[in-house]
């Protein structure tokens, strides 16, 4: 007897975890950030959404570390190169 079709999606590659779309702003990221820390921290998520959660998470990390870099390196060029610390006059 012929094998039926299977309906189910192929599995991702382990190394290519689906993290859904990035945040439009730095803002955004790092508030949904704290939010899954926070259901993070709190253990009462299932096994399986936990593992989802942490990749979301490590994800939104790194968008939000780039962000921070790239207003970093822009504030480098603005300073010719030299941060320079703030005084209050």
């Amino acid at each position: 007897m012929p094998k039926a079709p299977s309906t189910l999606p192929p599995p991702l590659p382990a190394d290519a975890p689906d993290t859904g779309a990035l945040p439009a702003s730095y803002e955004a990221g790092l508030q949904e950030l704290e939010r899954l820390v926070n259901e993070l921290e709190s253990g009462q998520m299932p096994l399986d959404q936990l593992l989802v959660s942490y990749q979301r998470g490590a994800a939104l990390l790194t968008f939000c570390r780039d962000k921070l870099q790239a207003v970093e390196d822009q504030i480098k060029v603005l300073d010719a190169g030299s941060l320079k610390a703030w005084s209050a006059e």
